[in-house]
């Protein structure tokens, strides 16, 4: 009995339309990096400064994004950094501030 076998290797990418969007590709992992960055300080109280303007940036960044996004997994990757990052400027601040 001789069956073929055929593996899919699927890949993830931010372009599920098929379309190129570069600026909006950009914007999506800024707000990903900025978000981590802040996830990370949130979690040392002496690098507060670092974690609030990560976190206030990585918002910033989430929302341009948001508003130029033109696929759900960019939409998923946005709304994830936006709430990584509000959270490292909320720990950022009530470590102690933005300065």
């Amino acid at each position: 009995m001789s069956q073929t076998v055929t593996t899919r290797h699927h890949h993830f990418t931010l372009n599920t339309d098929g379309r190129r969007h570069p600026m909006a590709n950009t914007l999506t992992l800024l707000a990903g990096c900025l978000a981590v960055v802040s996830a990370v300080s949130a979690w040392y109280p002496s690098t507060h400064l670092v974690g609030s303007w990560t976190g206030g940036f990585g918002l910033l960044a989430g929302l341009w994004s948001q508003m130029v996004s033109a696929t759900t997994a960019e939409r998923f990757i946005n709304v994830s950094a936006m709430i990584v990052s509000g959270v490292g400027l909320l720990f950022g601040l009530a470590h102690g501030g933005l300065y």
